[in-house]
């Protein structure tokens, strides 16, 4: 069975782009089907990935309204084992357009979306990566409602925790009220700065706090991983022999052994 893993912070910044990207494709080069769901209005991760948004017919945005069938929105990347399903800026209205069909529709439940499409192409992939908005509205809900689990990447930085009891909070309100089986896949620290105290004082205290949720791979702030979006690829195609890259490949394999598969 597939594993659905949603990338959440609502603090902009963090790297949940570029861990969705990176991560997926570096589980992807290492043999896992995978399939990114870019669930950001802004189409970073659709972009990242080398996917002209001006061509694309169908999106995330008509999955969500249910307006076409899943297997028509995923695009074959030219990457490994890497499928996506895009974002354009529809999506950045498409919060008041799910609450009205769900006024409208007595069968239609606005935070139930995602999941009722994913599942049915969920067995297809061994991952699925959700990269949500840096927000907890009805996107990410939708996401909570349709994981598995949940990454949470957390900067190396002083506000570092500031924003991170209130996604914890968010995480368990939709345990109980919409996803009794979402979980902490891990915590991730990202945008390490080795020369600063700070960083480090940093990454002691979530590893404090979180213990054994913690990843061991630690992302450093690269200028090579901030470049490489741009050029439309992932960090493993873009400089294979780059830190960053190892870093991701990493993690990946930390994900694959947590998940036993």
């Amino acid at each position: 069975m597939g594993k659905i893993i949603s990338m959440v912070n609502q603090k902009g910044g963090v790297g949940k782009t570029t861990t969705s990207i990176n991560l997926a494709a570096s589980l992807g080069a290492l043999g896992k089907l995978v399939l990114l769901i870019d669930l950001d209005p802004q189409g970073n991760s659709t972009t990242g990935v080398g996917i002209d948004k001006g061509i694309i017919e169908k999106s995330i945005y008509d999955l969500l309204l249910s307006e076409t069938e899943t297997s028509e929105v995923i695009i074959k990347t030219k990457f490994k084992n890497l499928y996506l399903i895009p974002a354009t800026i529809n999506l950045a209205g498409v919060d008041i357009e799910l609450i009205e069909k769900s006024k409208n529709e007595v069968d239609f439940n606005k935070t139930d979306q995602l999941k009722k499409n994913i599942i049915k192409i969920k067995d297809n992939f061994d991952y699925i990566i959700i990269d949500c908005p840096p927000s907890l509205g009805i996107l990410t809900t939708n996401a909570l409602k349709a994981s598995n689990s949940v990454i949470i990447p957390v900067q190396c930085e002083f506000f570092a925790l500031e924003g991170i009891m209130q996604l914890l909070n968010t995480i368990m309100l939709a345990q109980r009220r919409l996803n009794p089986e979402l979980d902490i896949e891990g915590v991730l620290l990202t945008m390490l700065d080795s020369r600063t105290n700070l960083g480090l004082e940093v990454v002691q205290d979530i590893r404090s706090y979180f213990k054994e949720k913690v990843y061991d791979t630690i992302i450093p702030r690269l200028i090579r991983l901030s470049e490489a979006p741009s050029h439309g690829k992932p960090i493993i195609a873009y400089d294979f022999h780059s830190k960053g890259n190892q870093a991701y490949l990493n993690l990946a394999k930390e994900v694959i052994d947590r998940n036993g598969k």
